[in-house]
């Protein structure tokens, strides 16, 4: 599963990513964490508000940490 986080290194997104790479380990799934700083990069997935989420290509979430239930979801379902 492919996953990207998109920011620009804030304290949210630097949070968002520890918490995906913690409930992936917790549930056993193998997950491919990517970090999106590049503007022009994060814009491109018309993303205005971040930290963003992508998984397989997908934005799935913008602005704010996420919720662990929410993350799940994401993991189980993907």
């Amino acid at each position: 599963m492919d996953i990207k986080v998109l920011g620009t290194g804030c304290a949210n997104c630097k949070s968002t990513i520890a918490l995906i790479d913690q409930v992936a380990k917790e549930k056993g799934i193998a997950v491919k964490l990517e970090k999106v700083e590049e503007l022009r990069d994060i814009m491109g997935y018309g993303v205005m508000s971040t930290p963003g989420v992508v998984i397989n290509g997908k934005v799935v979430h913008a602005g704010g940490i996420p919720g662990r239930d929410k993350i799940e979801q994401w993991l189980l379902g993907a």
